[in-house]
């Protein structure tokens, strides 16, 4: 047909190569630096569990568990830690919502001083507990209810630190959720109270879960506090952090570091279960509500 151009086919073979673009060279040398200084930090913590792993044996794990004075610290940082993430919600979830929801004076003040016991070293709340309960009304109580080197200061001295992370971890919980909820329920009959029970509280359950694993996490780990207010004494005031540097002081080094292990794993199935339950709804399916 006149007019037409001849059709030109394909030459045969690999395509010659096309030049990088100079902006995914630049990407990926970006991506490659982010790498490689997250992945530092990865492979140090990575390294620190396996020299723990490597340093102790199974016997030496089971001869930490036979001793009773380890298996008294076990059973009191699980007493502890329990009593103490109760308390923690109980204070956490009405600081939250209110912090969440409601604007009054002093609120700026009243974040800043939630604050305080995350930002402070635990040695000085520890000091500022022991100093609190010198004061006059305080030596009273104690005299009809010791707290002072006994139990009752091992939870107090973890709850004045984790009750900080479970209230900021439910505050930003209660101002994901959406306020139209409330709202509506309140147009349809239901006070604050009852709107609050039946549908924020319901809608906040992940976040609740995760206050409740972070804080009973935290208290395990605590350790500065109840050196200074609780002391470390055999059988008494031991939980497993002073457990570790009671093993430390008497030159155990094996069972210290067969407790360490028990700690991290405790530490794992607590990240575990927050990570499995933290995101279900109460029916079992994933809801969308990002916590923490």
């Amino acid at each position: 047909m006149e007019g037409a151009e001849p059709v030109t086919k394909p030459p045969k073979g690999p395509l010659p190569p096309v030049a990088e673009v100079p902006s995914v060279r630049a990407d990926r040398r970006f991506l490659a630096a982010l790498i490689l200084l997250g992945g530092t930090y990865v492979v140090l913590l990575v390294a620190m569990v396996a020299a723990d792993l490597f340093y102790t044996t199974p016997g030496h794990l089971w001869h930490a568990l036979g001793s009773p004075e380890i298996r008294y610290a076990i059973r009191l940082s699980l007493l502890s830690c329990t009593l103490t993430t109760l308390l923690s919600l109980w204070v956490a979830v009405p600081i939250g919502y209110l912090m969440a929801r409601f604007e009054f004076p002093g609120r700026s003040l009243l974040d800043a001083l939630l604050d305080i016991p995350i930002v402070l070293p635990p040695l000085v709340i520890g000091l500022s507990l022991l100093i609190l309960f010198q004061t006059p009304p305080l030596r009273a109580l104690e005299r009809v209810f010791p707290v002072t080197y006994a139990v009752p200061s091992v939870i107090l001295a973890q709850f004045m630190v984790a009750c900080a992370f479970a209230v900021r971890t439910l505050r930003t919980t209660f101002a994901q959720i959406n306020p139209r909820q409330e709202q509506v329920a309140l147009t349809l009959g239901c006070n604050r109270a009852q709107a609050f029970w039946r549908v924020v509280l319901p809608a906040a359950r992940p976040g609740i879960l995760t206050a409740a694993t972070l804080a009973w996490a935290r208290a395990l780990g605590e350790f500065g506090p109840i050196l200074v207010f609780s002391g470390a004494t055999r059988m008494k005031t031991e939980v497993l952090p002073t457990t570790v540097f009671l093993e430390l002081s008497v030159g155990r080094l094996e069972a210290a570091v067969a407790v360490s292990l028990l700690m991290m794993a405790s530490a794992v199935v607590a990240l575990i279960l927050v990570r499995t339950w933290g995101g279900l709804g109460p029916h079992g399916r994933r809801e969308g509500v990002r916590v923490g």
